[in-house]
Parts: C-alpha cells; structure tokens; sequence
C-alpha cells in the first residue's frame, strides 16, 4: 500500500470534492425531462392559417411605405384550448432569427427543470435572479441564471481544448430542448446591455455566426407547453406563469404589460381578457410571445418577431388586434 504524504493527500481529497462539485455541471447535472414527457401533438389548421396569412400580407402593405419586408417579419398562433392536440398556423415560423430577451423564457423551463429534478437548488437569491430575467427582463439576472443552469461563467478567452470543455457545458439547454424535439434553435449565449467579451465572444465565434436564434414556432411551442402544464409538474408551470402574467390596465409604463401584444388588449377595452408573455426588443428587433386567455373562453398563443423595424411599436398590436377579433368564440 502506497502512504501519500499528508499535504498530497489533502490535496488528493480537495480536488475530488471539486469534482465531486464540478461533475455535477457535466454527466449529473444534465437536464433530463421526465420519462413521461411526451412532446405535443400540433397540427396545421387551414382556417387559423387563412387568418395569419392574411394578416400578415395586410400588415406589409399597411407597412410598405416604411420598408417592412415579409423576410423581416415571422409569427405562429396556436389555438390550445384542446391540450390534447394543439390547432397552429405559421408565416415563416421556421426561420431562424435572433431573439432578443424572449430567450430568456426558455432558460426559465430549463432552471425549473433543475429545480424540480434537485439539481439546483432554490435560494433567496436565485429566486430574486429568475424574478428579474422574466419580469424586468434584467439581461444581468439572465447572465446568472444561464451560468446556474449550465455550470458555466464568464471569463477570459480559453485554449481550445478547454473552450470546447467549457462550451459543451453551456450547450446542456440546447441539448435539453434537442432531446424534446426543437429544431432549429440556438440557446446558450448570455443577453448583454452592451456587447460581450472573453469567453462569451469567443462562444458567439467573434463574428456572431453563434448568437442565440430561435424561430416563432418553437417559441410558440414552449409557451404553449408552459400553459397547458406539459413542459413541468404543476407547481412549476404554475410558477412560471406567475411570472409571465403581465396586467395591461394598471399602471401607464411602455413595457411588457402596456406594449406589444398587451396594447392591443388595451386598445380593445378588453379588461375581461388575460395575458401571459414574454417580449424582447433591440435596436433593431421587437419580438412578443403571448399566452391570451379571452372572456369566452378563447386561448391561444400568439408569437410575432419582426426584424430591422424596432421603432415601428404598432406592428405587433396591430397584428394582434385582428387575431383577437378572430379567435373570439
């Protein structure tokens, strides 16, 4: 038998409780949906689709004068008052298109995922951070919840044996959603109020070829799995939705209660109307993915990204307008 000295032994010791610690960020701590989960059934519906189509041509003419270009503009609405099997329509709901802050929503499904698996755990603080992403849209609290869920931090620029170490780690909310079945999407760079630099640079591949996409129908699909309890247990779509619920009629800030698809339910007088959502804007894109609950029982998901025209703030109410003149029963 080998006697190590007391100092290498120690040594020995600390470095396998760090990865002990560490090793939960790579095998242990992936995120891994429950057995049952079964992605949903959505089918295509000609009539919800003659009403997107439509609404969307009307909107580029309504727009042509300003440069609005149908590749600058993307939506799906997905009626869900059947859980059983989603009812969708979609105008270039394929496309992929960077997502500004409605990222931020699916990295709030993969920290509750960690969450109810006991893989994270709750803390006054992680709660105050997952407050922030979705309800103020911090991109700051986004910063930390990205790096709790993937095990993952900020940084200098690393060799590229250790970055590949390192971005395999930030890509477990990618492989998440790739395991349900998403396509198409790209989630696992943090939001910045300015830029990024080190190792997230590094990560975006300097020129951007590696920044977040996603497209409106997974966006849709996710918000659709959020509000009709399919993505988690109760408690925690519960949770989540306490968190997307946003009240038009109180208060007079240009926000995610009183702008975009919330406009239009103000602009309506719909007060008996409900909305969960999630927006995300830029210099240069103004996005919304909304949950819509109407007084005649009516629900649906409606999710709009329009590219190169973030000032034009009517595009998405307006839009919104005529799908809830739609779908009303």
């Amino acid at each position: 038998m080998i006697m190590l000295p007391r100092v290498v032994f120690s040594l020995v010791v600390f470095c396998s409780g760090l990865s002990t610690i560490y090793g939960q960020s790579s095998r242990s701590a992936e995120i891994v949906s429950p057995k049952a989960y079964k992605a949903p059934v959505i089918v295509e519906d000609q009539g919800l689709q003659a009403i997107l189509s439509l609404t969307i041509d009307s909107t580029l003419q309504i727009y042509r004068d300003k440069g609005l270009k149908a590749e600058e503009i993307a939506a799906t609405l997905i009626d869900v008052s059947d859980p059983k099997q989603f009812k969708a329509a979609s105008v270039r709901g394929d496309a992929r298109i960077y997502p500004a802050s409605v990222v931020k929503m699916f990295y709030m499904a993969a920290l509750e995922r960690q969450l109810e698996d006991g893989k994270v755990k709750i803390s006054p603080e992680l709660a105050r951070g997952l407050h922030d992403m979705i309800v103020d849209s911090s991109n700051e609290a986004t910063q930390y919840i990205l790096d709790v869920v993937t095990g993952t931090s900020s940084g200098a620029e690393l060799p590229a044996k250790q970055f590949d170490a390192w971005q395999y780690k930030r890509n477990r909310v990618n492989r998440w959603f790739a395991s349900m079945a998403y396509s198409n999407i790209n989630v696992n760079q943090k939001t910045f109020c300015e830029d990024a630099y080190g190792i997230e640079q590094q990560s975006r591949k300097y020129n951007g070829e590696n920044r977040n996409a996603l497209t409106t129908n997974a966006t849709a699909r996710l918000l659709a799995e959020i509000v009709t309890g399919n993505i988690a247990p109760a408690p925690r779509t519960a949770a989540m939705m306490t968190l997307l619920k946003r009240d038009p009629f109180t208060g007079t800030a240009d926000d995610q209660a009183h702008s975009f698809t919330a406009k239009a339910l103000i602009e309506e007088k719909l007060t008996d109307a409900k909305i969960w959502s999630k927006a995300g804007w830029t210099s240069k894109a103004r996005h919304d993915a909304a949950y819509i609950e109407l007084a005649d029982g009516a629900k649906f998901v409606l999710v709009i990204f329009t590219e190169n025209h973030a000032n034009e703030t009517n595009i998405i109410p307006g839009i919104a307008k005529v799908i809830l003149t739609a779908m009303k029963k």
